[in-house]
């Protein structure tokens, strides 16, 4: 029987596993980065939650109709609407209703997809289900399959905006590659003992990376290939550091191009194919 998220009739899933699983995986990620910025939006007042809330039951409401559902003031909706439009959690649009053509249009306000996620989802769940569900299905290559696939994905996506670019560069620039600009993502260059680290401090993955952490081998295996230098995780949330540390080996030099995608503990336990003509930190 064909999953329900499966292609339509006629899509061999099980001869191409990488393909459908990934595109799961991006559009995971995608959404997982929509919750993350949302997240930063979700400090209002109960005033604007029950605004926001009032907006989700009718689909669709003007300031008379919130106010009279919340009974208070048209003037006190308009201040929570202003403000809840200025940090994008509500749009408005003019409509002219049926029973009213003379006159001028009214404001409707609906929620943003911003403010849609202020109320309870189940993406993690959904993405460890999918996983669950599809890896034992297509069979034991398919989870290497599927995170090779998704590590090339990404590494293509960076490989235009990292070029040319020194190592440092490069690095400071991969702190968006979970979000762009993310603020909780920084770079630790100790000269003294001529370490890198890339610091991650709040995970947009987190729940998911915390039942599965072979898909942290994503981010180890991309920055490994755009830096030229093997990775490895020094801290990790999934021990309780509350972090997690990426550094650069900058001894271990690599072929980034004969490089490939590898699982965490392989990548910690074998040695790299060291690329002897690259001397410098370039």
């Amino acid at each position: 029987m064909r999953p329900p998220w499966a292609p339509a009739s006629g899509c061999p899933y099980k001869e191409y596993p990488e393909i459908y699983l990934t595109q799961h995986l991006m559009l995971w990620k995608d959404v997982a980065i929509i919750m993350n910025i949302t997240t930063t939006n979700r400090n209002v007042s109960e005033s604007q939650r029950q605004v926001l809330l009032c907006i989700k039951q009718q689909g669709k409401a003007t300031t008379a109709m919130i106010a009279e559902k919340l009974q208070i003031s048209y003037e006190a909706v308009r201040q929570q609407l202003r403000q809840l439009e200025a940090s994008q959690m509500v749009v408005s649009s003019k409509q002219r209703d049926d029973e009213r053509r003379l006159g001028p249009p009214t404001h409707y306000y609906k929620l943003s997809s911003e403010g849609d996620h202020f109320f309870p989802k189940a993406y993690d769940e959904l993405a460890i289900d999918l996983i669950d569900t599809l890896v034992p299905a297509l069979g034991p290559d398919a989870l290497r399959q599927v995170l090779t696939s998704f590590t090339d994905t990404v590494v293509h996506q960076w490989l235009a905006r990292l070029k040319d670019k020194p190592l440092e560069d490069r690095l400071e620039a991969l702190r968006g590659l979970y979000i762009e600009s993310d603020a909780y993502m920084h770079v630790d260059i100790d000269e003294a003992s001529n370490t890198l680290r890339l610091v991650e401090r709040n995970c947009p993955f987190l729940n998911v990376a915390a039942h599965r952490p072979a898909l942290c081998s994503v981010t180890i295996s991309t920055l490994s290939r755009l830096l030229g230098y093997k990775v490895m995780r020094e801290e990790r949330f999934q021990d309780g550091d509350g972090r997690c540390v990426f550094r650069v080996l900058l001894d271990q030099q690599i072929n980034s191009a004969a490089f490939r995608f590898g699982f965490e503990e392989e990548l910690n336990s074998s040695q790299p194919d060291i690329d002897v003509s690259l001397s410098s930190h370039s």
